[in-house]
């Protein structure tokens, strides 16, 4: 291992220790290798963060931090900033619950794929933080299923970065809940999704990516329902947010994400057309925001 990063893993390691963190999310591409030359603390659960989805670890690496780790996050293969990693890991690490909202967490990332790690974050959730809002989030497992949020983050992610045939794509996607969103909304095209089998359009089926990507131009949002099916597109969501609890500058399909939410249980996925930026709505409140990075908006 670099001795750049052993001195970063250190520093972390010492402040969880210390601050009493809960979790320590490590990102683990910005490592040569998962052999830390040092006694690895304990009274902390190590969740590794990866673009990767299949790893072969040595039996050094097993000993050391692959077998300390407690789960793993995958990232989308996507120029993600130091902040976007760390949001989108404690995102989907909350989903599965892998960690909770209840303690100090400890995220270690690096700038690049290729450069090592250069960035400690330490994050309270119990107090007021600017990284991220932890209200809602612990309830998001509750209404969907951790697979389909992961794959509708996922998916989302894509989209803002690569848009549809090189341009910006705007859209929504309303996940859970699905009855009570269906009352709130009406049709505004023909459902283009209706009469297809479940498995076919399960947002969980890699062959489904193109045919959303092709859909995404469509006024009006997605419909999923919390096992991934999805029910609709161009759907007309009948709902309007407290302009008071949202900030300034947000369009009307932000607002319709944040009413929907806030009269169901279904989370919604909003992509900006304009600025490429992903807001995620539940309870009618941004849970998260994930900024376009600039390599990606060049």
């Amino acid at each position: 291992m670099q001795p750049d990063n052993v001195v970063i893993l250190q520093a972390a390691f010492t402040m969880a220790v210390r601050r009493g963190a809960k979790s320590t999310l490590l990102f683990i591409d910005s490592l040569d290798d998962l052999v830390y030359p040092k006694p690895i603390p304990r009274g902390f659960s190590l969740i590794l963060i990866s673009k990767r989805k299949k790893f072969e670890f040595t039996e050094a690496e097993e000993a050391s931090l692959a077998g300390r780790a407690k789960a793993m996050v995958t990232l989308p293969k996507l120029a993600l900033t130091r902040l976007a990693k760390m949001k989108l890991a404690l995102l989907m690490a909350l989903s599965r619950g892998q960690i909770t909202a209840e303690g100090p967490i400890v995220c270690i990332v690096g700038q690049s794929d290729q450069e090592p790690l250069d960035a400690i974050q330490f994050i309270d959730p119990t107090r007021e933080n600017e990284l991220l809002t932890f209200r809602g989030q612990g309830k998001i497992s509750e209404s969907i299923q951790p697979e389909v949020f992961q794959a509708v983050l996922m998916l989302s992610m894509e989209l803002a970065e690569k848009g549809r045939e090189g341009k910006p794509v705007g859209t929504t996607f309303v996940v859970g809940d699905a009855e009570r969103v269906w009352q709130l909304s009406k049709q505004m095209i023909i459902n283009p999704f209706k009469g297809y089998d479940e498995e076919e359009r399960n947002i969980l089926s890699p062959g489904l990516k193109e045919t959303i990507r092709e859909f995404s131009g469509l006024d009006g949002a997605f419909v999923i329902g919390s096992e991934g099916t999805v029910l609709t597109a161009g759907r007309y969501l009948n709902t309007a947010a407290d302009i008071a609890q949202l900030p300034r500058g947000l369009g009307s399909r932000h607002l319709a994400a944040a009413g929907i939410t806030a009269l169901t249980q279904a989370v919604a996925f909003v992509i900006s057309e304009s600025s490429g930026d992903v807001r995620i709505f539940k309870d009618g409140k941004i849970i998260m925001e994930i900024e376009k990075s600039t390599s990606r908006g060049k």
